[in-house]
């Protein structure tokens, strides 16, 4: 089973392959993504993680709060986007 995790307040510099790699020693890594504009293609600081659940649990007690490219990460368990109105 995997585990979908948040992670916040990354470096505008910080790449698919650097949350890949900041993640694996916590165990199997799925996939990992940094979220970027649309329009510019720029980093929009935080990404998720998908991972198996004995490793997500320990991933984020280890780094949330930690330091990872100069910033103070966010990390918790991801958690569904709330529907919103198309306007």
């Amino acid at each position: 089973m995997t585990k979908n995790i948040y992670v916040g307040n990354l470096s505008w510099e910080c790449t698919d392959q650097d949350l890949h790699a900041l993640f694996a020693d916590f165990g199997d890594v799925t996939s990992a993504r940094v979220i970027s504009d649309r329009e510019t293609g720029r980093s929009r600081g935080f990404g998720f993680v998908e991972m198996d659940a004995n490793g997500a649990a320990q991933a984020i007690d280890s780094l949330n709060a930690s330091s990872f490219q100069g910033r103070n990460l966010k990390v918790n368990e991801a958690q569904p986007r709330e529907r919103r109105p198309r306007y």
